[in-house]
């Protein structure tokens, strides 16, 4: 009997060990985005939370009322889609996000001061582990 046990124990460990590795498709947001440089890594603005916004994805970061975020690239708007920028969370009451960078909407915003213009227009590119 426990020789019987110990075989589906083992059998089941091969079994979901050869698991497929499969993700979720998620919709393209946009096409290309607006920076102040071709590689979007300076800062454009940081802005103020309006709002709380929790992510509905990992491509989007929890904003709380009151936060401060630093801009890096703003969304070019789609057809129906809403407007999002990406950034990174800014404070020490907030240190444990800090670094972390996703898009947030525009709307729940607002710029506190602008460094440098976002005049780069720069296409959106999938990473090949993100193609279907």
């Amino acid at each position: 009997m426990t020789q019987c046990i110990c075989l589906a124990i083992a059998l089941l460990c091969l079994g979901l060990m050869y698991l497929p590795v499969t993700g979720i498709f998620m919709d393209k947001l946009a096409s290309k985005k607006l920076c102040a440089d071709d590689d979007c890594i300076y800062t454009i603005s940081l802005v103020r939370a309006e709002e709380d916004y929790n992510a509905p994805d990992c491509r989007f970061i929890n904003i709380k009322k009151g936060q401060l975020i630093y801009v890096y690239s703003k969304l070019v708007k789609e057809k129906e889609s809403g407007e999002f920028w990406a950034g990174s969370v800014y404070g020490e009451e907030y240190e444990d996000h800090m670094g972390t960078v996703g898009y947030f909407p525009s709307s729940l915003v607002s710029e506190q001061h602008v460094y440098q213009e976002a005049n780069k227009t720069v296409p959106i590119t999938v990473r090949n582990s993100q193609k279907r």
